[in-house]
């Protein structure tokens, strides 16, 4: 199997210091707007049940818990919600980019690598995060960790030549 995974920058090209973009956008500001409906059926009522308790204990995976990534499209510059298994070691939460095994990586991946600020919600509480690609040492280490939180993964990185990238999403 190959470890290689698909390009991508660990930090997004043309973001200055405070974040905003070539055009001058302030991702914080443009994560306001009312997110576009996720065109999954299962993932759409998840993220219903989670907005109507107002919490992310509303839904769950295979009995485990989740968050909720709120991101800028990568094309679009539409806010955009996923919920993704929950994973957090000492602050940080990682974003695992599993697809199930599938050979190519979830659009989630590329919208992060093109706009790595995001919200995240757990439970009742967002904050406000920027995430960045783990590096190899990293990725490394967080793996066991994220394999503890959701046993599939690590069976969905032998279904893929491809590395699930893992993300780490630090305090803003």
């Amino acid at each position: 199997m190959t470890t290689t995974p698909d390009p991508m920058p660990a930090t997004p090209a043309g973001n200055d210091a405070s974040g905003h973009d070539a055009s001058g956008v302030d991702p914080w500001a443009a994560l306001d707007a009312p997110p576009a409906p996720n065109a999954s059926g299962w993932v759409r009522q998840q993220l219903e049940d989670i907005h109507a308790a107002g919490t992310t204990d509303a839904a769950s995976v295979e009995g485990r818990r989740v968050v909720v990534l709120t991101m800028l499209g990568k094309s679009s510059g539409k806010v955009r919600e996923v919920p993704l298994m929950r994973v957090e070691h000492d602050g940080v939460y990682a974003a695992v980019g599993s697809k199930g095994g599938s050979p190519e990586h979830p659009q989630w991946v590329h919208n992060l690598t093109a706009h790595p600020h995001l919200l995240l919600q757990d439970g009742s509480t967002v904050t406000r995060r920027v995430a960045r690609l783990a590096t190899d040492a990293e990725h490394a280490e967080w793996w066991p960790r994220c394999v503890e939180a959701f046993p599939p993964y690590a069976d969905y990185q032998t279904k893929t030549d491809r590395q699930i990238p893992v993300f780490l999403l630090e305090q803003a």
